[in-house]
This record gives C-alpha cells, sequence and structure tokens, in this order.
C-alpha cells in the first residue's frame, strides 16, 4: 500500500470516530434536555399539588357562620312581605291596651323632668326615681344644682350609670338655665337643645310632659324597637325614625304615641322573645307571623 492509499485511510477511519462522537454527544445533550424537562413538569405537578392543598386547608379553616347571627336574621321583620300596620288602628288599640300609658319618671316641675330625663340615658327610669327624690333635696332648682361641687352630686346620681358625665351635664345644664333663662326651663326647642347634656329627644320629652306641647316624637329604644317591627319606621336613625311617625300619626297624637309605644315594648313586644301571642296587634303587625313561628 502506497504512502498516500494509507493516508486516505486512516483520514477516514479519523472522520468516521469523529462522527460517531458527534452523535454520541449530540444524543447526550438530547438525553439531558428531556430529562430537565421531565423534571420541570414533575415540578409544576408537585407546585399545583401544594396549591391545592392549601386551598383545602384554607377553606377547612374558615369558621362557621354564628348561630347567632343566623338567628338574629331569621328574626328581622319581613316589611316587604307584609304591609306595615296600619298607623290609626294601631294607635286606637294601643290606647285601649295601655289606658294608663304616661311618662314613669317622676317629678313636679319642669326642672325636675330635665334632671330626671338627663339622668336615664342608659339607666331605667325605676332606678332614676330611686334617685331624684335626695338629688332634688340636695338641689331644689337650678340656682342650686349651678352651685354644686360635681363631687357631691357624683355620690347622689353614682348608681345610675356614667354619673361623671351625668353629674356634669347636670351642673352645666342648671348654669345654662341660670344665666340665660334666669333659672327657669324654657319652653322652646332651640332654646332647650342648646342647654348642656339636652338633645332633640330630652327636648321631646320635657315639652311633651311639662308644657304639653307636641313639637316632635320621642324616639328611645322602645319605640325604635316597636315601630319597625310594625312596619312603621325603617332603619336605626332616631331623627329619620321622628320624622316618619310624625309624617304618619296627628300632631296632637305625638307624645302618647311615644307613651303607648314605651308602654307596649316594656310589657309586651320586649326586644328578646316578644309576647306576640297575647299582642293586641298581632293581626296587623307584619313581624307578628315571623316570631309566632319561632315559638
Amino acid at each position: 500500500m502506497t504512502e498516500g492509499s494509507a493516508a486516505r485511510r486512516i483520514a477516514r477511519e479519523g472522520a468516521g470516530k469523529s462522527g460517531k462522537a458527534v452523535a454520541k454527544s449530540a444524543e447526550s445533550r438530547s438525553a439531558r434536555k428531556g430529562t430537565a424537562k421531565k423534571g420541570t413538569a414533575r415540578s409544576g405537578i408537585s407546585t399545583k399539588s401544594a396549591a391545592t392543598k392549601s386551598a383545602a386547608r384554607k377553606s377547612t379553616s374558615k369558621k362557621p357562620a354564628r348561630k347567632g347571627a343566623a338567628r338574629a336574621k331569621s328574626a328581622a321583620p319581613a316589611h316587604a312581605a307584609l304591609p306595615p300596620a296600619p298607623p290609626a288602628l294601631a294607635y286606637e288599640r294601643l290606647q285601649a291596651a295601655h289606658p294608663d300609658a304616661h311618662c314613669e319618671l317622676d317629678f313636679q316641675s319642669p326642672f325636675q323632668l330635665l334632671v330626671a330625663t338627663i339622668l336615664s340615658a342608659q339607666c331605667t327610669d325605676v332606678r332614676v326615681n330611686m334617685v331624684t327624690p335626695a338629688l332634688f333635696v340636695a338641689y331644689p332648682d337650678a340656682n342650686a344644682l349651678a352651685a354644686a361641687e360635681q363631687e357631691d352630686v357624683e355620690k347622689l346620681i353614682h348608681s345610675t350609670g356614667f354619673f361623671r358625665s351625668k353629674a356634669k351635664s347636670l351642673i352645666g345644664m342648671a348654669t345654662g338655665l341660670v344665666e340665660r333663662h334666669g333659672g327657669q326651663v324654657p319652653a322652646e326647642m332651640d332654646a332647650l337643645v342648646q342647654l348642656p347634656g339636652v338633645g332633640r329627644k330630652t327636648a321631646n320629652v320635657i315639652l311633651g310632659n311639662a308644657f304639653g306641647k307636641n313639637e316632635g316624637v320621642v324616639v328611645d329604644t322602645h319605640v325604635q324597637r316597636v315601630t319597625g317591627r310594625l312596619g312603621l319606621s325603617h332603619g336605626s336613625d332616631p331623627v329619620k325614625i321622628e320624622r316618619e311617625l310624625m309624617d304618619e300619626f296627628p300632631r296632637d297624637e305625638w307624645t302618647m304615641l311615644s307613651h303607648l309605644m314605651i308602654f307596649h315594648g316594656r310589657r309586651v313586644c320586649i326586644a328578646r322573645k316578644p309576647r306576640c301571642a297575647v299582642c293586641t296587634l298581632n293581626d296587623i303587625c307584619p313581624s307578628a307571623p315571623i316570631f309566632l313561628g319561632q315559638a
């Protein structure tokens, strides 16, 4: 074999070996890529599985709705389903059921009623009536109360609750009466609501019961509850409720309307378990079927 032929043979063999090496290298790279893709796929499955488990844990960790909230929702008056009670008929029946309805705060003058009404905030009328006799002996008029020491007033009214703020309001109110009205309680809404501790509700109590003036409707928690259940008022804003009631009832009934609603709310249409079975309004009240169904 000539040197040229040998050289050509060696070259061919070298090229063959090089091709095989390149092929093997390509196969190796392809295998690595396939492995990487499988790893990525497995990683995706693992991530999805973790996310699913996390979501499941979150859904199972949610607290169930409170039973009290469910009961409250079921006890809400269905005003949309049934018409409201006819105002005139409701008033007539309440008058017959509560012929002795009146202001249950004990007083002998506008000043005493004003003091008692301020004390009645977040307190029962019964408790206020237990406190006021000694208070009126110590401070019989606005001049005496205006000159009082707050600590002395606090001791006398302590059992009514919020005694510090109430004592401050009482002394401020008395001072306002002395300085602006000669120690007398004014018989005008605008003048009354300018006194410390006196809002529209308190002013309505004074005007209606001490002066016989129907300037508005007293809206307390009982009036709000009873008129709401009857479908005669909506919402929880006392001012809006008062406006609704003033539109639905004649002016000369406004003061007595409050007494009737309060009497009925304390004795029959109580907050937690209204006595619908014995209520004189149960056939015209849109809430009665709901409460009777729960009995």
